[in-house]
């Protein structure tokens, strides 16, 4: 646990945030981490698929109740939430809007969706989606579970919160953006974040191989991240 807090506390003081006074630098930032916002939905599914019935006919699922309500609950909330005007929407379109907003190239992404092929997508988020693909598509339960959480829903109010206030600093007018990194530090911050962590404690039983399991999975997930981080500040400085 000590090398995953030293790894989340390495991402939310990465040197990147530092670049995002030049809007072209956001511009380019947001290019590659709306692939992270997308294969976040995959690592969600996952999970989904794996302590849910997503099936026809429908069984019940063999973990408890608890486990299913927190999981379809994280769904509704990335797939169905609301914009800053109240209206339904998913994050994932809620980035792309905001890109859009500021200037910035959906075509890779959206040319990514239509087609899935990794190929297509640019160097440096290229591995990191393999690595999270490979993850939710072969991975133990406990494996995909840990990845969320650390990975993900414990690391992103820290991080957005960053991101967030050098935004605010540098009176950079990007709405959309700020709304959706404010969304997800208040939802993953007291809800989801909470949810994914009580998920893989259940999940792992209190058993230390099933733990040891999951901290390995959450560790290589923030340090994919970093990678992904260290790539874009290299490009962002060249």
């Amino acid at each position: 646990m000590e090398e995953i807090l030293k790894e989340q506390s390495r991402l939310v003081h990465h040197p990147v945030y530092s670049a995002f006074s030049d809007i072209n630098n956001i511009r380019q930032f947001m290019r590659y981490h709306v692939f992270a916002v997308w294969d976040f939905m995959s690592l969600l599914k996952s999970l989904q698929n794996h302590l849910t019935c997503t099936q026809v006919p429908w069984r019940p699922s063999p973990y408890p109740a608890e486990v299913v309500r927190l999981i379809n609950q994280i769904v509704v909330g990335e797939e169905s939430d609301v914009d800053q005007d109240g209206s339904p929407t998913s994050h994932f379109d809620l980035y792309l809007r905001a890109m859009e907003e500021i200037g910035a190239s959906t075509s890779e992404i959206r040319d990514f969706v239509a087609s899935m092929d990794l190929d297509s997508i640019p160097d440096g988020a290229r591995e990191f989606v393999k690595k999270n693909l490979e993850v939710a598509e072969k991975g133990h339960v406990v494996e995909v579970a840990a990845s969320f959480f650390f990975g993900r829903e414990k690391l992103i109010p820290e991080m957005f919160t960053t991101i967030v206030e050098t935004l605010e600093r540098e009176n950079v007018h990007a709405p959309t953006l700020i709304y959706y990194l404010k969304r997800h530090i208040e939802v993953d911050g007291e809800d989801h974040g909470p949810s994914s962590l009580r998920c893989f404690n259940i999940l792992t039983q209190e058993r230390s191989d099933l733990i040891e399991l999951g901290l390995k999975s959450g560790l290589s997930a923030l340090q994919a991240r970093h990678g992904l981080w260290d790539f874009v500040d290299q490009k962002l400085r060249a």
